[in-house]
Formats: C-alpha cells, structure tokens, sequence
C-alpha cells in the first residue's frame, strides 16, 4: 500500500510541475501574452532565457506563494484569490452534499424498484438535470424564488466571518447560498442518481447477494452490509474524476447569482484580459483538483485495497 501510495504521490508531483510549465507556456511566453503599455515586466518577470524564466516563476510559487500582479488593479493575485476561494469552498461543499442528499437516496429506490413509476420519474429527472445549463437553472431559481416568491435572496453574498458590510453572519450566509448550493447540487446529482442507480442494480443481480437473500438477509442489511462495500470505492473515484468538471460550473453558478468566487473572478479576468489573474486562477484550480484527485485514491485504496493492486484484506489474513 505504502508504495503505491508513494508513487500515486510522485504521479501527482510531476503532474502539477507539468501544469506549472503549460501555465507559463500559455500566459507568459506568447507575445500576444505581454503586459499592456504602461506596465513593466516584471509584473511576471519576463526577462532572460527561457530555462531562467520558468524556473524563477516556479521558485517564486513554491518558495513566496507569489502568482504576480493583475493588470487592472495591480493587486496581488494570491490575495484576490485568497478572498475568493473561501466563496467557491462554501458553494462546493454545500453544493456536494445536497448533490449527494438527492442522489443517493433517488438512485437507491430506482435501483430497488427498476421499471417501476418511481423510477421512470427518477430517470426524467436524470434526463431533465443533464440536458439543463447551470446559468438557466441558476437564472431561473433567482428569479422564482428571490424576485417573484421573495423567499430567498436572488443574488449577493454575504461573508461568514468577520463582515465588512451590515450583511454578514452565518444566517444571512445560509440564506445567500440556498440557491446556489440547489443549483450546483441538482445538476451534478442528476449524473450521479443515474451512476448509482446503475451500480447498485448490477451488484443486486449478482450471485453473492442472492446467496445472502437465501440466507434471510433482508434489503437494509444486503444494501449495507454486501452492495454499499462494492458501490462505494468506484462512487468516490467518479467523485474525484469529475471534480473538474463540476468546478466548471462554479463559473456560470457564480455569475447567476452575483457570488465573488473563483468562477466570477475568472470570468472578469478573461473580459479584461487580465493574463496574470487568469493564469493565478487556473493554476489554483488546476492543483486543487490534482490533490482532491489523490486524496480520491487514497480513500479508494483504503475502502478497496484492489484497486492499489493488492489482495482484499480478508485474503491476506
């Protein structure tokens, strides 16, 4: 275990010392990259050979945390960054676990009951929650909920801790992020409902499961106790796969309900064509899914040693 852990580690070094080297490549080589008139370049410190400049922006990343300065504004990027990841932090984690409050339970009653009214209205809903855009649906709730019920704020975000303005305080927070968390959460359950559905009804048929009927085990037990050991390893890899996927939608989340997250600050960025902001959010981004990533792995191969390509557990005694 401890070896393939090792290397699954130096997989995600190289792999993050490779995404340093396209970041740079693509925002700091091209001439069409350059910063505007007016600014010096040492806003990323483009001088010398190449070899020398890539090795000066990964040594002022690893060893100062510095990403460089924006265009607009000339603020730090970390710092930018620094005020907004803790907005997309909130919307992802309030997002995933309506995601997984939705698509859990769904997947589950459609598996137990296949060709049934329930789950025929599982399946449109799957089919309904993939075919929709985050902007529409988000649009959509804001307007419904916020502008004509006037049950939630349609837009806006109020900070959690230490409020600069007169909005601020975890209720007035909770209250900000209700929609955005539906929306977030909604359109990636859809996908999810569907993956469970599907792996539980395949480990229902299998032999195991019946012996276990056989036995007099009733549905609670069989689900807890023989299928959610098989389902749960691959449910968290797909998790970990898709996490990039689902941040891209923290973009057009962001920019429905006014949120100051990661997704609206790159989207002002690419409009100003802000190089440096872009590259600081995407880099950020980047390393977060590669860690997430690992840490999937890592929870894989604790739950299911076969995946890191060892014998079970129980084989080993």
């Amino acid at each position: 275990m401890a070896r393939y852990l090792l290397a699954r580690l130096a997989t995600s070094v190289f792999l993050l010392v490779a995404i340093t080297l396209f970041v740079f490549a693509a925002f700091d080589v091209t001439p069409a990259n350059r910063p505007p008139p007016g600014l010096t370049n040492d806003t990323y410190r483009i001088h010398g050979s190449l070899p020398h400049q890539y090795t000066l922006f990964l040594w002022n990343i690893v060893r100062h945390g510095d990403l460089g300065r924006s265009y607009a504004d000339r603020e730090p990027v970390t710092a930018r960054i620094a005020r907004a990841a803790p907005v997309t932090l909130s919307l992802v984690v309030g997002g995933l676990v309506v995601w997984l409050l939705i698509a859990v339970p769904l997947g589950l009653l459609a598996a137990l009951r296949p060709r049934s009214l329930l789950d025929v209205a599982v399946m449109t809903f799957v089919l309904v929650g993939i075919s929709l855009h985050p902007l529409w649906l988000g649009l959509t709730l804001g307007f419904v909920f916020g502008q004509h019920w006037h049950l939630l704020p349609a837009a806006g975000y109020c900070d959690l801790f230490s409020p600069s303005t007169a909005c601020g305080g975890p209720a007035q927070w909770l209250d900000h992020l209700l929609l955005p968390w539906l929306t977030f959460g909604a359109l990636n359950a859809a996908l999810y409902t569907l993956m469970i559905r599907a792996s539980v009804r395949e480990e229902l048929d299998k032999d195991y499961v019946l012996a276990a009927r056989a036995k007099g085990a009733g549905t609670a037990r069989v689900l807890r106790a023989h299928v959610g050991i098989n389902v749960l390893p691959p449910f968290v890899a797909m998790i970990g796969m898709t996490i990039g996927v689902a941040l891209a939608g923290v973009v057009f989340v962001d920019t429905a309900f006014g949120l100051p997250g990661l997704g609206g600050t790159l989207r002002q960025s690419i409009m100003r064509r802000d190089l440096p902001m872009t590259a600081g959010i995407v880099l950020f981004v980047t390393v977060v899914i590669v860690v997430i990533n690992f840490v999937a792995d890592v929870i894989c191969s604790t739950l299911d040693p076969r995946t890191a390509g060892l014998p079970p557990v129980n084989a080993r005694a």
